[in-house]
């Protein structure tokens, strides 16, 4: 089922104060890929930032965990477990030999609610200690303080929350949730990354269209009920949304200081919601049976917020409104014209030709490890068409492609630092007589990889540089020369 459309002012909205939210996301200079605004079940405002679409699956990250969260609320409601389970009691094999007080009076709750009693998060390290075996990884961390005592956003809690599923069921979180979530939301365009071993994360990696977040705000927003059927209880919906542990002081963002329920962030203003890293959004205004579903691209997650309640909150109003045709067609066509800018100048010079067809070998450097880390280069090689162009790049034998327009986005695949196949959307240009830049949008991703190439004489010179990124978003300057 897709959401029925209406105007603003029908449910008490001005189109002016969307607007005005789309007024301070220019001026902020925030990178947004998609916005949907819904009260009373039905989208008021939806726009794309293209070449961002809405048949588009964008990553999640973090606001995957209340996704995860639904799946243990659904565990709960069918007899599978408590929420007062200890987490020791599901994977005897995997316990310490010494297992300390913390560890076990550690229990589900704990897990959902973000207060194992860990100072730190425990994902990476429960990864290095056991990388066959992230639970028993998890397990031989030993909680800092008594569980429940203190707030610590926890990855490997969440992930330990899907791996509990799994153990409980045989079935994987994903598949737990496609017959009780997925399908009856008629959410059926999804990808969630697992472990090497199988597990869905759990925690993030969940690819979903802006339209399929708000079906689960809205369940939510309809307390467990979709469609006339009960998929959640009120009461699950309830716990899950209200605080369970305080967070005050953890957080320079004021909106990361309201408290934390089960995989949920309480929010100003009596509002809760879930999110997730560099700007995916999902507001959920019980008082206004009202949502506000975001996927952007951002660094500091605070100032979208703050848009949201400066602007979109206050204009929720008790009443209809008299419709306002001219600002409303206004608001349409901003939001139907909505895009990114591509890369954009000249589409050859003087200098395209000599290069074209030309291999470049990269002077050996080291390449900053991480998250951002990119395939170490060896040779490059552009070739020049008159409306296209390609980037070879070889890096340990292996060859990958970037394809790409001049002046617009181009769709297609590449592997460069990615999965085999990865969709992406490309643009390029010379940007100078001498500089050709490209910008490598990972499309169902917040991310892009800007990449410069200055040439002078035989010499070329590389500058990378992601929007945003876990680790450095500038790279280090990579140097080249003419075979």
């Amino acid at each position: 089922m897709s959401f029925k459309r209406s105007t603003p002012e029908a449910h008490g909205v001005s189109s002016e104060a969307i607007l005005g939210f789309l007024d301070g996301i220019d001026k902020a200079g925030l990178e947004h890929h998609s916005l949907m605004v819904l009260r009373n079940g039905e989208i008021l405002a939806e726009g794309w930032w293209s070449p961002y679409g809405p048949d588009k699956i964008h990553l999640l990250y973090s606001l995957s965990k209340s996704f995860t969260a639904t799946g243990i609320g659904l565990a709960v409601e069918e007899g599978l477990l408590s929420l007062d389970d200890k987490v020791t009691s599901f994977f005897p094999d995997k316990l310490p030999s010494a297992i300390s007080e913390h560890l076990d009076a550690m229990t589900v709750h704990h897990l959902i609610s973000m207060g194992t009693g860990h100072r730190e998060d425990t994902l990476e390290r429960a990864f290095e200690a056991f990388p066959n075996d992230p639970v028993k990884g998890f397990l031989s961390i030993a909680p800092d303080e008594a569980p429940g005592s203190i707030f610590c956003y926890n990855n490997g809690a969440t992930f330990m929350l899907s791996a509990i599923i799994q153990e409980i069921t045989g079935t994987k979180l994903r598949d737990f949730l496609e017959p009780r979530l997925f399908n009856p939301l008629g959410i059926d365009k999804k990808y969630w990354q697992e472990t090497p071993q199988g597990t869905t994360l759990g925690f993030s990696g969940l690819h979903i269209t802006t339209e399929s977040i708000a079906k689960l705000g809205q369940l939510y927003l309809q307390k467990g009920v979709w469609q006339g059927s009960r998929l959640l209880s009120e009461t699950w919906v309830e716990r899950a949304s209200q605080k369970h542990i305080e967070n005050k002081g953890t957080s320079d963002n004021t909106d990361w200081q309201q408290g934390y329920g089960y995989q949920f962030w309480r929010c100003q203003h009596n509002n809760y919601r879930g999110d997730g890293a560099f700007g995916q959004y999902c507001v959920i205004m019980p008082e206004h049976e009202a949502l506000v579903v975001i996927t952007s691209a951002v660094d500091n997650m605070q100032p979208t917020l703050d848009l949201v309640w400066e602007h979109l909150l206050p204009a929720m109003q008790a009443k209809p409104l008299a419709e306002n045709p001219g600002a409303h067609q206004e608001l349409t066509k901003r939001l139907a014209n909505a895009r990114l800018e591509p890369v954009t100048g000249q589409s050859k010079t003087a200098l395209s030709e000599k290069i074209s067809g030309k291999t470049f070998a990269i002077e050996p450097y080291q390449e900053e490890m991480g998250r951002a880390a990119l395939p170490q280069l060896s040779e490059i090689k552009f070739n020049f068409a008159e409306t296209s162009w390609t980037l070879e790049l070889l890096s340990q034998e292996e060859r990958h492609l970037i394809n790409g327009s001049y002046n617009k986005d181009l769709a297609g695949l590449s592997s460069y630092g990615l999965l085999p196949d990865t969709k992406v959307s490309v643009s390029g240009a010379w940007t100078s007589d001498t500089s050709f830049s490209l910008l490598l949008r990972i499309i169902e991703t917040p991310h892009n990889l800007k990449m410069t190439f200055a040439f002078k004489d035989d010499r070329v010179t590389i500058q990378r540089r992601w929007n945003v990124s876990f680790g450095p978003l500038e790279l280090p300057e990579l140097r080249g020369k003419q075979l």
